[in-house]
């Protein structure tokens, strides 16, 4: 079974920290690669003009985000980047199949990238993807 989830939290979708999950704003399921590649494609394409800055990878995950979108995080004693995640994926786990160029050559990530201070120490800062 295929998802393409989108997200919003703190993170990039290709980290898949403890609680990723949680960070789900949108899942739908396919039975068929193709028809979640299908709705990935229309999903960037309704996205990428709402944000500034895009950073994606060539495997169906890709990151959004606008400066000045943040939360305050008490642990971090600071503000925090907030991102519109999309992925699409296999029972929950990254797909090892080559999104099209115009998905991830598009990236444009300048802009405040960072991560909670409690999840780098907590996690190693470690990706499955």
């Amino acid at each position: 079974m295929y998802q393409v989830i989108i997200m919003y939290g703190d993170n990039e979708p290709w980290w898949f920290f403890e609680d990723w999950q949680s960070d789900i704003e949108e899942l739908s399921t396919f039975q068929t690669l193709e028809s979640a590649q299908a709705f990935y494609k229309e999903q960037w394409i309704k996205l990428q003009p709402q944000y500034t800055y895009i950073n994606a990878k060539s495997n169906f995950l890709c990151a959004f985000w606008s400066e000045g979108d943040e939360r305050w995080c008490e642990e971090c004693d600071d503000d925090l980047q907030q991102y519109k995640g999309l992925a699409l994926l296999k029972d929950y786990q990254p797909i090892s199949v080559e999104s099209g160029k115009e998905f991830y050559e598009a990236t444009n990530s300048s802009g405040k990238t960072k991560c909670c201070q409690g999840l780098e120490q907590s996690f190693g800062r470690t990706a499955k993807a």
